[in-house]
């Protein structure tokens, strides 16, 4: 029922009971419902806590604090963000689902929300929240330190091809997007990678950064600083077109590989929060999206800026369960527990 349904209901059913009433019984009705009107709790009436499924340090930990420290502005109370992580964000997934309905939760969610059941990681699914808006799309890149015996993608598939299974790559968990990304592309290429899984993106690429392991896939954003500033480079990025902070780097499509894939993140409430204060959140963060601090702060750092309201939101997480649990299961990966 929507919420045009349940005030339409409410004047029926209201209007139904004063016509039995006489003007005495009016008086009194009303001065019942002023108290009760009186008594209903102002939103936000306490602090919001944001979840985050992933560690401190990553894309998702950093453009959450961005929004919850410029929400503070719109929403008139403090915003604080938790990282609860695990279970390839199924921890901090499971939290935001199981918090109460009542807006002063919001959840940082990721792709995974899409995949994680399909994988068999968690029962936990886009279905047990409700959403308040998108924010961003990132595609994946390939990223290796700069000593690595190969300095391009071609270089990169064939060592992998001679060297079947010795390229270890790290992604910021199992089931996580850049898990897929990896595994998708490896199925693509026709190679054989080794998989381990972080509790994060910071984690996976600093793995790279130590030689723990021998190539990372997550957003160029997140491996920026160590690329910019650091010993690691990028031989590819997975999305249609170069991304803004390295415009250099050419993409899978322009190296010949009919293969794109990305991670998403937007704002979501436990499922069953009104539809009133998911209004509320939804207007607070567009306004936060359409700032110029926090715009700036986005393509400075090299975060793709996607919006969605919170009904466009809803719809394309469907759309990517759907399309996630496809890919899959063609990369044979469903119902799978493994440790990456």
């Amino acid at each position: 029922m929507s919420r045009t349904d349940n005030v339409s209901h409410g004047r029926i059913g209201r209007r139904a009971y004063l016509s039995g009433l006489g003007a005495a019984g009016i008086g009194t009705f009303a001065g019942c419902v002023g108290d009760l009107e009186g008594d209903e709790e102002e939103f936000p009436a306490q602090d919001i806590e944001m979840i985050c499924p992933w560690d401190a340090g990553g894309g998702t930990d950093q453009t959450g604090r961005q929004l919850a420290d410029l929400g503070e502005d719109h929403l008139d109370t403090s915003l604080y963000v938790s990282n609860q992580t695990g279970g390839s964000g199924s921890v901090g997934f499971n939290e935001i689902a199981n918090a109460e309905p009542d807006g002063h939760t919001v959840g940082v969610t990721t792709v995974e929300i899409c995949t994680i059941s399909h994988l068999g990681i968690a029962e936990v699914n886009h279905e047990d929240l409700d959403a308040v808006m998108q924010y961003n799309f990132d595609p994946a890149s390939l990223t290796v330190h700069e000593d690595a015996p190969y300095g391009s993608l071609e270089e990169f598939v064939d060592y992998a091809e001679e060297n079947p299974g010795e390229i270890s790559v790290s992604n910021s968990g199992t089931g996580a997007i850049w898990h897929l990304s990896a595994a998708g592309f490896a199925q693509e290429a026709g190679i054989e990678l080794d998989h381990v899984g972080y509790d994060g993106g910071e984690p996976a690429t600093q793995a790279v950064v130590s030689g723990e392991v021998q190539a990372t896939t997550a957003s160029a954003a997140e491996v920026a600083p160590q690329v910019q500033d650091g010993p690691l480079e990028i031989l590819s990025v997975f999305g249609e077109e170069p991304v803004n902070i390295f415009p250099d780097v050419p993409t899978l499509p322009d190296q010949g590989y009919d293969f794109v894939m990305g991670a998403w993140r937007g704002l979501t409430v436990p499922s069953g929060t009104s539809e009133d204060r998911i209004g509320t959140l939804e207007d607070a963060f567009t306004q936060v999206y359409e700032s110029e601090e926090f715009q700036s702060f986005m393509e400075e750092r090299g975060f793709g800026l996607v919006y969605r309201d919170a009904e466009e939101f809803g719809e394309f997480m469907d759309s990517e369960y759907d399309r996630f649990g496809e890919v899959i299961d063609e990369l044979g990966l469903a119902g799978s527990e493994g440790d990456g």
